[in-house]
């Protein structure tokens, strides 16, 4: 049986009476326009039927078009995510991996390389290191041809430090320090007529047979402790600080320091100006034949009326045979000193030290060694934006001295003055005191009776230095210093004619 649409039976009973109407109807003309009307509306519903069939047909299907459109996207996200997940196993960047495994990875490598630069940092922190190179070349006029050198030098020195923190214990911080050096040529401080040396900066290793032969040598290796005080209290509201030192050592780190006169690098060549003539130039520090020393160092460090302070050192060092440790515990270098940092001039910083040392086997003129001992006092201060006068007294107790006096007085002036912030200009003014014992004895012009003169004049009066210096930076690691010095009454000879160096020092450092 077939199916029976309702709309089309209604329809086709309609056309069938109407059609047996129509005589009836059209003798009436109201009935004629009824008639026309249900036409009308016979079409109409036609006409829906129709549209209502095209549009079932176009419904029926649009199920499994939905279903096949969804099947194909599936498809696509999962060979996407399938592509991504093998880009980001790979470690290597390329162009035909997806977008956005390239940026992840970007992003990823970003964030190891911070991480690693964050744990390097935190690595590194606290850890000093420099380099430093240094060159002079210096020629003297008034040299005598008997001097036992030539008239001109050139030389070199490499210094390579570096300082490592190590973990706290309790409240007390600790340090290793480390320099290394090394260098070729004496300079000129083999001048046999005069005192002061005129190259404080020479280095050559002792013992090394060819002066072609350059080796590095550890220098300074030296552990610091650094405890606040009072012992057990609260570290951020400690004034007070002990300090020990020990290993091996340059004894003037830590005595006779100078903001003005200390660094031969940079401010004044001579030793005379570098340090205490008497500790220096005359030997009594003690070092051995590289300038460093065994030993051990405490220090209190008072600054409860900060930025005023004070401080109290003791050291003892290896002297006379130096780093071979010989005769340390019955002949060593015993050297205190009282330093104390105030404000004057309107608040400008001066440094004050006062020091005595006792040298248990210092080096006499006449090749011996016997006890020496002395003291000395030291200031650096400010009086101006940029100048900083120093002055050195320092004055010999016991032992067959050259000298027994020594006095200097200088200051830097800073290249601010003249539009030049980085340079400043040195000058500075010396003498050393002919011991009486020194006097005596070169009078003799035989003491040793091996028929031969030992000094060949009378000493007496006092060696008088002067130098004059311009550091000129070219830039913050480089910088040359043209030098000038003069020695009068060189070695306490009267009848020596004075010597004039002039040299220029070339500065590198890192």
């Amino acid at each position: 049986m077939l199916p029976i649409n309702p709309g089309k039976l209604a329809a086709a009973v309609a056309g069938i009476m109407l059609a047996g109407a129509i005589p009836a109807f059209a003798a009436d003309p109201s009935r004629a326009e009824l008639l026309k009307e249900l036409r009308r509306l016979s079409e109409r519903l036609e006409k829906l039927e129709t549209r209502n069939a095209a549009l079932e047909k176009n419904i029926q299907p649009a199920p499994a078009r939905e279903e096949g459109q969804l099947a194909q996207r599936v498809k696509a996200l999962e060979e996407n995510n399938a592509k991504l997940e093998a880009a980001l196993d790979d470690d290597r960047l390329s162009e035909n991996q997806p977008d956005l495994a390239t940026r992840l990875k970007a992003v990823e490598y970003q964030s190891l390389g911070m991480l690693k630069q964050a744990r390097t940092v935190e690595a590194l922190e606290g850890v000093t290191a420099g380099i430093s190179l240094t060159t002079v070349a210096q020629g003297a006029r008034g040299v005598p041809a008997d001097a036992g050198i030539g008239s001109s030098q050139l030389n070199y020195r490499g210094d390579v430090f570096v300082s490592l923190p190590m973990p706290t214990i309790g409240d007390t911080d600790s340090k290793i320090f480390a320099q290394f050096r090394m260098g070729q040529g004496n300079g000129l401080n083999a001048l046999s007529n005069v005192f002061a040396k005129p190259n404080a900066s020479a280095f050559r290793v002792a013992g090394v047979s060819q002066p072609d032969d350059s080796v590095a040598i550890l220098g300074q290796a030296w552990y610091q402790a650094t405890i606040p005080l009072p012992f057990g209290g609260f570290k951020p509201r400690s004034r007070e600080t002990l300090e020990i030192n020990f290993g091996k050592m340059d004894p003037f780190v830590f005595f006779d320091q100078n903001a003005a006169a200390n660094d031969e690098t940079r401010q004044f060549l001579n030793t005379v100006f570098v340090h205490n003539a008497l500790l220096d130039a005359g030997g009594d520090i003690g070092v051995d034949a590289n300038g460093f020393s065994p030993g051990l160092r405490v220090s209190y460090f008072n600054e409860k009326a900060k930025p005023e302070n004070w401080r109290l050192s003791l050291g003892v060092f290896g002297a006379g045979q130096g780093a071979n440790y010989v005769k340390f515990f019955g002949s060593p270098l015993v050297i205190a000193q009282a330093e104390t940092q105030q404000k004057f001039f309107g608040g400008l910083t001066g440094n004050y030290r006062i020091y005595a040392w006792n040298n248990g086997q210092g080096p006499d003129y006449d090749g011996t060694a016997s006890a020496h001992g002395g003291w000395g006092v030291n200031f650096d201060q400010r009086i101006g934006d940029g100048v900083t006068a120093f002055g050195r007294y320092g004055q010999g107790a016991k032992g067959k001295l050259r000298f027994d006096r020594a006095v200097s007085l200088g200051a830097e002036i800073g290249g601010g003055y003249w539009g030049r912030g980085g340079d400043a200009a040195g000058m500075a003014f010396g003498a050393q005191r002919i011991s009486a014992n020194f006097r005596n004895d070169s009078a003799i012009l035989d003491a040793n009776g091996d028929g031969t003169p030992d000094f060949g004049y009378t000493a007496q009066g006092w060696e008088k230095v002067s130098e004059l210096y311009y550091r000129y930076r070219i830039n913050k690691q480089f910088e040359l210093s043209p030098d000038f010095q003069l020695i009068q009454n060189p070695a306490g000879n009267g009848a020596a004619s004075s010597v004039k160096i002039l040299g220029l020092r070339a500065q590198l450092m890192y």
